[in-house]
């Protein structure tokens, strides 16, 4: 199955509407999509070296909607969030922060895990719907989603 996509997203890469597709499989990946953009993103990036930047925004913004996405389902459709993350084997750790976001003590902790989530290769998606069960800031939440995905590296590995 995955493979499939997999194939299929390079396809779209390929695609005259390539962007539009872009800001798809950005959008849902931050909340649900298995695949990463990443693999539609290199490909376009190497066809289209002037639009880089393009290119780059429009994943940043979609994925950081996505994640917003992926709040609201956390916070909306809880059992459908239990789906989607022990579909990823987390379910343990994502309902058990549950409790321990609590207390102040417990928001700035999991501050600093979602900051630090986006560099680790755990989906993030796992992130963006446990926020939304533990009902963290919504703003903060966004914010942290902005800051992770502009991060020097990302610009840098893109315009390689």
């Amino acid at each position: 199955m995955f493979k499939e996509l997999y194939e299929k997203s390079l396809k779209l890469a390929a695609h005259k509407s390539s962007k539009f597709f872009l800001a798809i499989v950005s959008f849902v990946e931050s909340s649900f999509f298995p695949i990463p953009p990443d693999i539609m993103i290199v490909p376009m990036v190497i066809a289209k070296k002037s639009d880089y930047l393009k290119i780059f925004l429009i994943a940043t913004i979609f994925s950081a909607l996505g994640g917003l996405f992926g709040y609201f389902i956390g916070s909306v459709f809880v059992e459908f969030s239990r789906t989607v993350v022990e579909f990823y084997g987390y379910q343990d750790k994502a309902f058990d922060l549950q409790n321990k976001m609590s207390s102040e003590i417990g928001r700035w902790s999991w501050l600093g895990i979602l900051f630090l989530a986006g560099f680790t290769p755990l989906p993030f998606k796992v992130f963006t719907i446990t926020s939304g069960i533990i009902g963290f800031n919504i703003f903060a939440f966004f914010f942290i989603c902005l800051i992770q995905k502009v991060s020097p590296i990302s610009l840098i590995t893109i315009h390689k």
